[in-house]
Protein backbone atom coordinates (compact mmCIF):
# COMPACT_ATOMS: atom_id res chain seq x y z
CA UNK A 1 0.00 0.00 0.00
CA UNK A 2 1.14 3.72 -0.75
CA UNK A 3 0.33 6.65 1.60
CA UNK A 4 -1.77 9.43 -0.04
CA UNK A 5 -0.10 12.27 -0.30
CA UNK A 6 -2.09 15.96 -0.06
CA UNK A 7 -1.35 16.71 -2.86
CA UNK A 8 -3.09 13.07 -4.34
CA UNK A 9 -6.22 13.32 -1.96
CA UNK A 10 -8.93 15.66 -3.29
CA UNK A 11 -11.47 17.61 -1.39
CA UNK A 12 -14.68 15.38 -2.39
CA UNK A 13 -13.04 11.94 -2.43
CA UNK A 14 -14.51 9.33 -0.44
CA UNK A 15 -12.09 7.73 2.13
CA UNK A 16 -13.12 4.55 4.23
CA UNK A 17 -12.95 5.24 7.96
CA UNK A 18 -11.55 1.89 10.13
CA UNK A 19 -12.16 2.22 13.57
CA UNK A 20 -9.85 -0.45 15.05
CA UNK A 21 -10.19 -1.15 18.49
CA UNK A 22 -7.71 -3.87 21.02
CA UNK A 23 -7.11 -5.55 17.28
CA UNK A 24 -10.28 -5.88 16.06
CA UNK A 25 -12.72 -3.63 13.81
CA UNK A 26 -14.75 -1.61 15.68
CA UNK A 27 -17.25 0.13 12.34
CA UNK A 28 -16.02 1.23 9.01
CA UNK A 29 -17.76 3.69 7.35
CA UNK A 30 -17.18 5.73 4.14
CA UNK A 31 -17.06 9.26 4.33
CA UNK A 32 -15.69 12.56 2.04
CA UNK A 33 -12.44 13.93 2.32
CA UNK A 34 -12.73 17.64 3.11
CA UNK A 35 -9.39 18.05 3.59
CA UNK A 36 -5.51 16.94 3.99
CA UNK A 37 -2.77 19.38 4.81
CA UNK A 38 -0.39 16.12 5.24
CA UNK A 39 -0.46 16.52 9.23
CA UNK A 40 -4.32 16.61 9.98
CA UNK A 41 -7.12 14.77 7.82
CA UNK A 42 -10.08 16.04 7.54
CA UNK A 43 -13.83 14.13 6.62
CA UNK A 44 -17.61 14.25 7.07
CA UNK A 45 -19.59 11.43 7.59
CA UNK A 46 -23.08 10.97 8.50
CA UNK A 47 -23.84 9.28 11.31
CA UNK A 48 -22.45 5.44 10.47
CA UNK A 49 -23.66 3.12 13.84
CA UNK A 50 -27.17 1.32 13.56
CA UNK A 51 -30.12 3.48 14.74
CA UNK A 52 -30.19 6.11 18.29
CA UNK A 53 -27.20 5.75 20.48
CA UNK A 54 -28.12 7.53 23.84
CA UNK A 55 -24.95 8.35 26.14
CA UNK A 56 -27.59 10.59 28.88
CA UNK A 57 -26.12 13.55 27.89
CA UNK A 58 -25.51 13.08 23.93
CA UNK A 59 -27.55 11.28 21.36
CA UNK A 60 -26.08 10.02 18.15
CA UNK A 61 -28.65 9.24 15.84
CA UNK A 62 -29.64 8.99 12.11
CA UNK A 63 -29.69 11.97 10.15
CA UNK A 64 -26.25 13.68 12.72
CA UNK A 65 -23.48 14.65 10.51
CA UNK A 66 -20.01 14.11 11.86
CA UNK A 67 -17.01 16.94 11.03
CA UNK A 68 -14.40 14.13 11.78
CA UNK A 69 -10.29 15.99 12.23
CA UNK A 70 -6.99 13.28 12.62
CA UNK A 71 -3.85 14.17 12.90
CA UNK A 72 -0.77 11.96 11.51
CA UNK A 73 0.72 13.82 14.97
CA UNK A 74 -0.92 13.55 17.63
CA UNK A 75 -2.59 11.28 19.49
CA UNK A 76 -6.53 12.08 19.20
CA UNK A 77 -9.27 12.58 16.86
CA UNK A 78 -11.94 15.50 17.26
CA UNK A 79 -15.50 14.84 16.20
CA UNK A 80 -17.65 17.70 15.90
CA UNK A 81 -21.30 17.04 15.58
CA UNK A 82 -24.50 18.38 13.96
CA UNK A 83 -27.72 17.66 13.55
CA UNK A 84 -29.34 16.63 9.87
CA UNK A 85 -30.04 20.21 10.30
CA UNK A 86 -26.78 21.95 11.38
CA UNK A 87 -27.02 22.50 14.84
CA UNK A 88 -24.29 21.85 16.88
CA UNK A 89 -24.52 19.34 19.56
CA UNK A 90 -20.82 19.16 21.14
CA UNK A 91 -17.41 17.39 19.73
CA UNK A 92 -16.74 13.87 20.23
CA UNK A 93 -12.87 13.96 20.89
CA UNK A 94 -11.18 9.93 20.89
CA UNK A 95 -8.13 9.44 22.54
CA UNK A 96 -6.26 7.72 18.93
CA UNK A 97 -2.99 6.61 18.07
CA UNK A 98 -1.73 8.74 15.39
CA UNK A 99 -3.99 8.36 11.90
CA UNK A 100 -2.24 6.53 9.12
CA UNK A 101 -3.55 7.31 5.28
CA UNK A 102 -2.89 4.47 2.73
CA UNK A 103 -4.46 4.22 -0.64
CA UNK A 104 -8.35 5.19 0.44
CA UNK A 105 -8.21 4.22 4.04
CA UNK A 106 -7.88 5.85 7.17
CA UNK A 107 -7.15 3.47 9.75
CA UNK A 108 -7.97 5.03 13.47
CA UNK A 109 -6.70 2.88 16.30
CA UNK A 110 -9.37 3.76 19.31
CA UNK A 111 -7.10 3.68 23.10
CA UNK A 112 -10.71 3.71 25.10
CA UNK A 113 -10.28 7.05 26.18
CA UNK A 114 -13.36 9.88 25.12
CA UNK A 115 -14.11 12.95 26.05
CA UNK A 116 -17.29 14.75 25.20
CA UNK A 117 -17.42 18.81 25.06
CA UNK A 118 -21.20 20.30 24.81
CA UNK A 119 -21.92 22.92 21.73
CA UNK A 120 -21.63 25.64 24.48
CA UNK A 121 -19.01 24.32 26.19
CA UNK A 122 -20.53 24.18 29.58
CA UNK A 123 -19.72 20.45 29.91
CA UNK A 124 -16.93 18.87 29.54
CA UNK A 125 -16.73 14.87 30.52
CA UNK A 126 -14.17 12.62 30.57
CA UNK A 127 -15.07 9.12 29.57
CA UNK A 128 -14.22 5.76 29.83
CA UNK A 129 -11.59 5.96 32.30
CA UNK A 130 -12.27 2.51 33.89
CA UNK A 131 -12.38 0.80 30.37
CA UNK A 132 -9.32 2.07 29.30
CA UNK A 133 -7.45 0.57 32.36
CA UNK A 134 -9.39 -2.45 31.84
CA UNK A 135 -7.74 -3.01 28.60
CA UNK A 136 -4.46 -3.56 29.87
CA UNK A 137 -2.49 -0.77 27.56
CA UNK A 138 -1.14 0.92 30.69
CA UNK A 139 0.61 -2.47 31.30
CA UNK A 140 1.26 -3.82 27.97
CA UNK A 141 2.36 -0.48 25.98
CA UNK A 142 3.34 2.08 28.65
CA UNK A 143 4.59 4.83 26.58
CA UNK A 144 1.45 4.53 24.63
CA UNK A 145 -0.84 4.64 27.38
CA UNK A 146 1.00 7.89 28.37
CA UNK A 147 0.82 9.32 25.42
CA UNK A 148 -2.83 8.59 25.69
CA UNK A 149 -3.25 10.74 29.00
CA UNK A 150 -1.56 13.28 27.73
CA UNK A 151 -3.77 13.68 24.97
CA UNK A 152 -6.67 13.09 27.15
CA UNK A 153 -5.20 15.80 29.48
CA UNK A 154 -4.63 18.06 26.28
CA UNK A 155 -8.40 18.37 25.20
CA UNK A 156 -9.70 18.30 28.26
CA UNK A 157 -7.49 21.78 28.85
CA UNK A 158 -8.45 23.17 25.76
CA UNK A 159 -12.00 22.52 25.94
CA UNK A 160 -11.73 24.26 29.48
CA UNK A 161 -9.95 27.44 28.45
CA UNK A 162 -9.82 28.04 24.67
CA UNK A 163 -12.56 25.28 23.48
CA UNK A 164 -12.48 22.93 20.81
CA UNK A 165 -13.10 25.36 18.33
CA UNK A 166 -9.69 27.14 17.68
CA UNK A 167 -7.60 23.96 17.05
CA UNK A 168 -10.02 23.38 14.28
CA UNK A 169 -10.16 26.14 12.10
Amino acid sequence: MSAVSPEDALSGDTLSVHLVKAGSTKIRYPADLVGDDGTRVTVRAPWAAPGVRDFGFVRFEPGDVFTEHYWRDRWYAVKEVRTGTGLLKGWYCDITRPAVLRDAELLIEDLDLDLWVSADGSSVLRLDEDEFEESGLPDRDPEAAGQALRALDELEHLARTEGLAGLLG
